[in-house]
């Protein structure tokens, strides 16, 4: 039985994510958490590895083969990294898990969401985010952002995606906040990061029922 609490940052490309999680991760720390701060695709030696398939822009990934690879890499993931965490009394906060599969393979690229719902089921072994911060912005905007702070020149293989695309992705995160909103947490991107992180840190210390400093 899991003892931390496990919250994970979702949303578009170019929405802070990582900033974001590593501010709360800062934070909850000062309130006196043990916190691992992880991300997906990743986390692992292994799941690194399928991360740099997933994202080189010159590899052409067939969608089922992608949704398997995300699949395994949450596997390895899960019970390497989250779950052992969270046994031992850690809190973790992970960028991205299967909420992103459901927005990106799901709803853009058209999977099926129940067979997605069923491996994520699987490669997590029914584990499930105690709360998602959502954090969303408009296609075009978070695109722009995201190409000038990406590791390849031009965007990686997900960012290069089509701009429909990248709306279906987004949509589909609205649809499954709205499906789900005692645990994924709509926050609107602000104009500094600073704003952003004040209302995630009002949201989560709700959560937590942490006192505020």
């Amino acid at each position: 039985m899991k003892k931390g609490i496990f919250i994970t940052i979702e949303g578009p490309e170019g929405g802070g994510k990582s900033t974001q999680a590593r501010l709360l991760c800062e934070r909850l720390r000062e309130k006196g958490m043990s916190v691992v701060h992880t991300r997906e695709p990743g986390g692992t030696k292994v799941a690194e590895a399928i991360r740099h398939i997933l994202l080189t822009p010159d590899f052409h990934v067939h969608p089922i083969t992608e949704l398997l690879l995300y699949e395994a890499s949450r596997a390895q993931h899960t019970f390497n990294v989250i779950l052992p965490a969270l046994k031992n009394g850690k809190s973790v906060v992970s960028e991205r898990y299967t909420d992103a599969t459901l927005a990106y393979q799901g709803y853009g690229r058209g999977l099926d969401l129940k067979i997605i719902g069923s491996l994520n089921n699987v490669a997590t072994g029914g584990l499930k985010s105690d709360m998602t911060v959502y954090l969303d912005i408009s296609s075009a905007a978070g695109l722009l952002k995201a190409k000038k702070k990406n590791d390849f020149a031009n965007g990686d293989r997900i960012e290069n995606e089509s701009l429909k695309f990248h709306k279906k992705v987004r949509q589909g995160y609205l649809k499954l906040a709205k499906r789900h909103p005692g645990r994924i947490k709509v926050v609107k991107v602000k104009d500094t990061i600073e704003a952003t992180h004040k209302d995630i840190l009002k949201l989560v210390e709700k959560r937590l029922c942490l006192k505020k400093s």
